[in-house]
């Protein structure tokens, strides 16, 4: 029945997924956290963050993960082709479909108005895993229950990214890092 569900689960997820793997961040979160309790929502922040230093799409590797968290190695298997299965019919319809009716003006306006959903969907998510990164999963946002150190590091990181342009794996590898060293520090000074 578990394997039932995974796959019923990701199937959601694979379909409803528009813009890419940052968009389905909170289709996730939903099924995973909300609806199923398969993750607390602090093992979810730490399943993208995972998600993110491997390689493959978020979707896949979170399918992956929590697949064979919840059902084993068949549990991945099942979720991961929930996953992808509406991505591999929808693509082959589509295609036939675009390239049938690309000149359509209805179609570009449809396409056009599908970005700011997307953006909003990204921006939802980007938000979402801020919040937990640096007040917990408590739901509070109190300036006494912020993680400074966590807050430098996002700044710092941000700064690495945007303005030098850095390459994001050694970003998030400084960002190890520099949690790692500051533990130590701490471990050591007090």
């Amino acid at each position: 029945m578990i394997w039932l569900q995974l796959f019923l689960s990701f199937f959601q997820i694979g379909l409803f997924s528009f813009g890419g793997g940052y968009a389905a961040i909170p289709l996730i979160r939903e099924q995973i956290v909300n609806i199923h309790g398969w993750l607390d929502m602090d093992q979810f922040t730490d399943l993208i963050t995972i998600s993110q230093m491997t390689p493959g799409p978020i979707a896949i590797n979170s399918a992956t993960f929590v697949g064979i968290r919840i059902g084993g190695l068949p549990g991945a298997l099942t979720a991961t082709l929930g996953c992808i299965l509406p991505s591999c019919i929808l693509v082959t319809l589509l295609a036939k479909l675009y390239l049938k009716y690309q000149k359509l003006d209805i179609l570009q306006g449809v396409l056009d108005s599908l970005r700011p959903a997307v953006v909003a969907l990204i921006a939802s998510a980007g938000i979402s895993i801020l919040v937990t990164a640096f007040w917990g999963s408590g739901g509070g946002i109190r300036l006494s229950d912020t993680d400074w150190l966590l807050a430098g590091i996002f700044v710092i990181c941000v700064a690495l990214l945007q303005k030098l342009k850095w390459n994001p794996i050694l970003v998030m590898v400084l960002a190890g890092a520099m949690k790692l060293a500051a533990a130590a520090v701490q471990k050591w000074v007090f």
